[in-house]
């Protein structure tokens, strides 16, 4: 992983790296292990188990995780799911979980 990598991407490497007090390997090591995180893959079971309030939790963590780290193409799909699901709204859970995940893999396949 590179910050060209996560330019390419579609990250706000310069906000990015802000937060990681302009630390190139932290910041390089913090994306890593955001976008590792195994709650990425638990979400989806819980969306699938119709669990609403953990699946918040879960996507709200999540969040904050890629929006601290300004990995924008994630962030907005999960900023989404997580207001969808804070409110309990009905709609396409799935469909906003997989745009994620469609990112969060594009990102890993990047990285490799």
């Amino acid at each position: 992983m590179t910050l060209e990598t996560l330019r390419e991407f579609g990250a706000n490497v310069d906000e990015g790296l802000a937060r990681c007090m302009n630390n190139e390997a932290f910041y390089i090591k913090m994306v890593n292990m955001g976008i590792g995180d195994k709650r990425f893959e638990s979400l989806k079971d819980t969306l699938e188990n119709n669990d609403l309030d953990e699946a918040f939790e879960m996507a709200h963590a999540l969040k904050g995780v890629v929006g601290n780290l300004a990995l924008d193409p994630i962030y907005g799909p999960m900023n989404e799911l997580t207001e969808l699901l804070r409110s309990k709204t009905p709609g396409d859970y799935m469909g906003l979980y997989n745009q994620m995940k469609t990112q969060r893999d594009r990102l890993l396949a990047m990285a490799d």
